[in-house]
């Protein structure tokens, strides 16, 4: 979903991405509104009807996540006497609940300390501000399709002062030749973990070691960008802990996998995470009560930590319904990518317009009452559609037989 707030992190501040619908031009907005019938109004009008259908839907692949009603996410909320000391004073500023949260986080990924931040895009902002100042170097190398030069308007650049540099832009993590043959020198890499553009793809574990021994071969430190870091234990066969210790400082979100309300933390050293919070202040961050969004971090650490790998496991026989349902339906061409999913999400490519794909996958759901895919569909070239499959508590109730199934129905669909 990358238009909707429905359940992906790209609900993050509602953006949209260009290219959702054919003909669509990237960052045009009309003076004065979307013109009746253009493919602005048609894509507001499909987006309306998706929410629509997901919300009355009795089936669902994914869960509501994010574009719930507000008593819905209030709801998150429920049984936080569980999580915390209700009766201990607020926060202000930084301090009660929001200090047990770091303190929670820092054990999780076993750091010696942690720093809450209202926003990922901050906390990285200010980890890689804090590295350039200790190595001496602005220079960031970082992948082409990560998170900040896709959807951060360049604030790297222009807000901390930091130059980033791209290793690579392929459709996969950095290799560590790259990373050592590198033309020009760098005071941090950082990498994204998993790598959300091509897939939510990551590296085997050997190769992630080999490219951080790489940049450490050229005096750089090492940032991970693990917003989605959570849900990489499957797929590496380690514990976090041993995952966030490859790297000198990692960034999580506590929204994107855990379900809550926002927020982030910034994990590493202690000296590093203290002036990491004089720069928090300065960048607007120091926000006077957060207990709201704090305690919803609690509960997704709580709840949804423990069942992410069962999410990982069950995302593999999602996927792998998909591509069966797809060629008994008799598809033309259709891709899971990656193949077996790394974490609980992946994409689904299929060569049809998303106008196309997006109307077939609208009614499927206003007329059967069962939502396949949930989020909007983009066009990445012509004749081209693809979207993200997320599988949570609800992917759980289906069985690779309801998956062909429901395939089957959006097939007819898409045909018709």
């Amino acid at each position: 979903m990358s238009d909707t707030a429905e359940q992906d992190e790209r609900a993050e501040q509602n953006e949209r991405r260009p290219g959702e619908v054919a003909g669509e031009v990237a960052g045009a907005e009309p003076a004065e509104g979307p013109v009746e019938g253009s493919a602005e109004e048609r894509s507001r009008r499909l987006r309306e009807r998706r929410v629509a259908a997901h919300r009355n839907a009795r089936r669902v692949l994914a869960g509501p996540g994010f574009g719930t009603t507000l008593r819905e996410r209030l709801a998150l909320l429920d049984g936080a006497a569980e999580l915390y000391d209700l009766d201990e004073p607020s926060d202000m500023y930084g301090n009660g609940v929001v200090e047990a949260l770091e303190e929670k986080v820092a054990a999780l990924l076993g750091t010696e300390a942690a720093a809450f931040f209202p926003t990922g895009t901050m906390a990285q902002q200010v980890a890689l501000r804090c590295w350039a100042g200790r190595t001496g170097s602005p220079v960031v190398a970082l992948h082409g399709l990560s998170h900040p030069e896709m959807h951060e308007r360049n604030a790297f650049s222009l807000v901390s002062g930091l130059r980033p540099v791209r290793v690579t832009s392929a459709p996969r993590l950095p290799t560590a030749a790259e990373v050592r043959d590198f033309e020009e020198p760098f005071g941090a890499l950082m990498l994204e973990l998993p790598l959300r553009e091509p897939g939510f793809v990551l590296p085997t574990w050997e190769e992630l070691t080999d490219v951080v021994e790489a940049a450490r071969e050229r005096d750089a430190v090492v940032h991970f960008d693990g917003a989605r870091l959570w849900e990489t234990t499957v797929h590496f066969g380690r514990p976090l802990t041993e995952i966030a210790g490859l790297a000198d400082s990692v960034y999580v979100s506590f929204y994107k996998s855990l379900k809550g309300y926002g927020g982030a933390a910034l994990a590493g050293p202690r000296t590093l995470t203290e002036e990491a919070k004089a720069w928090r202040h300065r960048y607007g961050g120091a926000v006077f009560q957060q207990f709201p969004t704090v305690l919803s971090a609690l509960a997704g650490l709580e709840r949804e930590l423990p069942r992410l790998p069962e999410y990982v496991t069950h995302a593999r026989v999602v996927a792998a319904a998909l591509r069966e349902g797809f060629a008994e339906a008799g598809l033309p061409w259709a891709r899971v990518q990656p193949e077996e999913p790394h974490t609980h999400e992946f994409q689904v490519w299929l060569p049809y317009e998303a106008e196309v794909v997006g109307e077939a996958a609208v009614r499927h759901g206003e007329e059967t009452g069962t939502m396949l895919f949930s989020r909007g569909w983009l066009t990445p070239g012509p004749g081209l559609a693809v979207t993200e499959v997320s599988v949570d508590e609800a992917g759980l109730r289906w069985t690779a037989d309801d998956v062909k199934a429901a395939v089957a129905d959006f097939a007819a669909r898409l045909e018709g």
